[in-house]
């Protein structure tokens, strides 16, 4: 029995960071440290990106960070993302927390033992014999992972609840001491956010959750990833991610389609992880589906920015708003360096 896709909500910190008032920060904090921000910098204005909503109000950013006061910003503020997100979604759903029978928890830019869904529980009211996963590591793949992981979840126990949050709060891996191009770029990109569904095998919902997979390519862990020191996360971009994408995600995706007894021209919509206008526009190149199609995409960049692992769950409560064809592909780009399906089958 598959799983359904009952309901999705999403959440966003109440601090708006303004591009232009990004820009001109980083030109304050990197332009007289840093040679090559000027020319760097041009990715600010070219990134597609409007705003973002981060954790904290923008003067924190400039304050002394290190892992305790990241990590303190990172359980307030990810807690309350985790109660607005899984709120919404149980509310949409028609059901409360002590209805949910597993929560899985993803999460990639902060550290919290107990993790996070622990720490909500109380707010929120889980039962005290809930099932807790939470799965770290996946980045900007973890929405699309984090929901095949639930759905699986609510296969192995048809009838019940299972709750899926992802929150990422890639602001506060902003850094003044790295003067590197990787670190120009996440300034540029990041945002902050939270998504939540809700699954369960039986019964109607949006949309069944039809197949789901993976491919990973040897070699490539320098591609995206955090290094880790006396500070805090660091970002790691080694590689041009828009051109691996292009060349290699078209393949990815038939051979993952090819498992599910599917083919592209069975796909009606993709929806996508938009990790900035390059990103996009080599995706709708690797796909095969003309520049300007992902717009839901660049709709959600616009006004959100890249919050990693929640934003292609963005993209797709907007494609759900709009109307769901029959057939939806999810994709996104992580770590690994990994391309993650999931196919969407819209209710009868």
């Amino acid at each position: 029995m598959s799983a359904q896709l009952v309901a999705l909500s999403t959440a966003v910190p109440v601090h708006v960071l303004g591009q232009d008032e990004a820009e001109a920060a980083a030109r304050a904090a990197f332009g007289p440290r840093f040679d090559a921000f000027e020319r760097l910098s041009k990715v600010f204005a070219n990134s597609g990106i409007r705003q973002r909503n981060v954790a904290r109000p923008l003067d924190w950013y400039f304050g002394p960070l290190g892992w305790p006061e990241r990590t303190a910003a990172f359980l307030e503020v990810a807690g309350d993302l985790f109660v607005e997100a899984a709120t919404g979604a149980l509310g949409r759903a028609g059901l409360s927390a002590s209805d949910v029978d597993t929560v899985v928890t993803v999460c990639s830019t902060g550290i919290a033992t107990p993790s996070l869904e622990a720490r909500v529980a109380g707010r929120l009211g889980f039962r005290d014999n809930v099932e807790r996963v939470p799965v770290f590591g996946l980045g900007c793949a973890g929405g699309v992972s984090g929901l095949a992981i639930a759905a699986r979840l609510a296969e192995a126990r048809p009838g019940s609840v299972v709750l899926m949050v992802t929150i990422e709060l890639c602001s506060l891996a902003f850094r003044l001491d790295q003067l590197t191009k990787a670190n120009i770029v996440a300034t540029a990109l990041f945002g902050d956010g939270a998504a939540a569904c809700v699954l369960r095998a039986g019964g109607t919902g949006i949309a069944e959750v039809e197949a789901a997979g993976q491919k990973t390519w040897p070699d490539t862990l320098d591609i995206m990833g955090w290094s880790i020191d006396p500070q805090g996360f660091g970002v790691i971009f080694d590689r041009a991610i828009p051109p691996f994408a292009e060349a290699h995600l078209g393949g990815a995706v038939t051979e993952i389609l090819a498992r599910a007894r599917l083919g592209r021209d069975d796909i009606d919509r993709f929806v996508c992880h938009p990790g900035g206008t390059k990103v996009i526009a080599a995706l709708e190149h690797a796909l095969q589906i003309g520049q300007g199609a992902l717009d839901h995409e660049r709709a959600v960049l616009a006004d959100h920015g890249n919050m990693s692992a929640p934003t292609v769950l963005f993209v797709l409560e907007r494609a759900i708003e709009a109307g769901l064809p029959e057939r939806t592909l999810l994709t996104a780009l992580g770590p690994g360096f990994t391309a993650s399906c999931l196919s969407l089958k819209r209710a009868a």
